[in-house]
């Protein structure tokens, strides 16, 4: 059995064949699978001295920061890794977009990593309430209210979320049990993800399709994910040292408080261009829906392929040009769900959030047919300049031949 469990792991970390030309874009999958580790390895520590209970959850957490040797330390980690997580999942994800990763035949790799990213979600969530803060307290209040709108069963569904009729101890309690189980469900989701990628191969920076010059994964990428590890180490160190909370809201250290509201109620920096499709919609229900089927979305994104254009992104000049559009569009969602939702934000967000569902309904499958149009122009107008060079050359030493 250990024989076997060695050869496997051979097989993956050792002589797994990856194409030579990977770039330092490759990297942010390993990055988002460490940043994993330590949120559990903290998480673990941090559960040893927390206490779910709407009385004691907030002292608890000034408890590690204060009482426990190094607790600020583990603390801080834990927290800044989350934001080191997102960025890591968010720049995978748009290199995956960007070089096509989801085309067949990697369909379930695509699938499986989507999944990996909205449980990561939902785990960011229920984990942001339990210090049990001001912002904590009024944005479970605010997101799980959103559940209401669902028709005839939103109300049942949002009691059961709490455990009563409003939040209370058992609500924290639920969501503290998620957080700690959640993140086991990703790390074994991110096994298979990784299995079904080393079964299929990777992309590369030069064609979507398998890649011909491929080398063993050590030592060569070894070294350069070691490399990119050191980088990540050092900006959690610089933020854990010297700006601890610059990725927090600083209502989250005043103790929760169910009389007095925030004057504006934001989550975290991660969900924010996702909010702002929430908002964008005045309808309430509308609005949550608008806001699952811009993550959900990803999962039609192989689908919605309609041509067999196989091009690096290199050769496509419009497809750059539009996607770096998109990569400016979900930066400036993000930036209108940190603003008071009043105008010009609101029309702004809708007008963001129109274009991010234009992108990958029309734009993606329409970009295709129309540069498999333009390459199927170039390729006959090449043969047919190198038939008329043929023919003349023909005739040409036929007039030799005469003479």
């Amino acid at each position: 059995m250990l024989k076997l469990l060695l050869l496997k792991i051979k097989n993956h970390v050792v002589s797994y064949p990856t194409p030579s030309n990977l770039n330092n874009l490759w990297n942010f999958g390993f990055l988002s699978g460490v940043c994993l580790f330590i949120q559990i390895l903290t998480g673990l520590f941090l559960t040893m001295h927390y206490t779910p209970s709407i009385d004691y959850a907030f002292d608890s957490v000034e408890y590690i920061m204060r009482d426990i040797n190094h607790g600020w330390y583990i603390r801080y980690a834990h927290s800044n890794t989350a934001s080191l997580f997102f960025v890591c999942l968010y720049i995978h994800m748009g290199r995956a977009l960007y070089f096509r990763s989801y085309d067949f035949p990697r369909y379930a790799i695509w699938v499986s990593g989507v999944v990996i990213f909205l449980l990561t979600i939902l785990t960011a969530f229920v984990g942001y309430v339990l210090p049990w803060g001001q912002m904590s307290y009024w944005g479970a209040t605010v997101i799980t209210n959103l559940v209401s709108a669902i028709p005839v069963i939103g109300n049942s569904v949002v009691t059961w979320l709490w455990g009563g009729f409003s939040i209370n101890n058992a609500t924290l309690n639920r969501f503290f049990a998620l957080h700690f189980f959640m993140p086991f469900i990703i790390l074994g989701i991110v096994i298979i993800h990784l299995v079904l990628l080393h079964d299929i191969g990777s992309t590369n920076p030069s064609s979507p399709v398998n890649y011909l010059d491929n080398i063993k994964f050590y030592p060569y990428f070894i070294l350069k994910d070691l490399n990119s590890l050191l980088v990540l180490l050092f900006i959690l160190t610089f933020l854990i040292h010297f700006k601890p909370n610059m990725l927090s809201h600083p209502d989250n250290y005043i103790k929760a408080n169910s009389l007095v509201t925030p004057i504006h109620i934001v989550p975290e920096w991660y969900f924010l261009p996702f909010y702002a499709i929430l908002r964008s919609v005045p309808n309430k229900l509308g609005g949550v829906f608008l806001m699952l089927c811009a993550i959900l979305i990803l999962l039609l994104i192989p689908f919605l392929s309609t041509t067999l254009f196989k091009a690096p992104p290199r050769l496509r000049s419009f497809f750059k040009i539009l996607f770096w559009i998109f990569v400016s569009n979900f930066l400036l969602l993000g930036w209108v769900g940190s603003l008071p939702v009043e105008d010009p934000y609101i029309f702004l967000g809708q007008n963001l959030t129109f274009f991010y569902f234009f992108y990958f309904l029309v734009l993606i499958p329409f970009l295709e047919i129309l540069e498999s149009y333009v390459l199927k122009k170039e390729i006959e107008s090449l043969y047919s300049r190198k038939n008329n060079s043929k023919i003349f050359l023909d005739k040409k030493n036929r007039s030799k031949n005469v003479k």
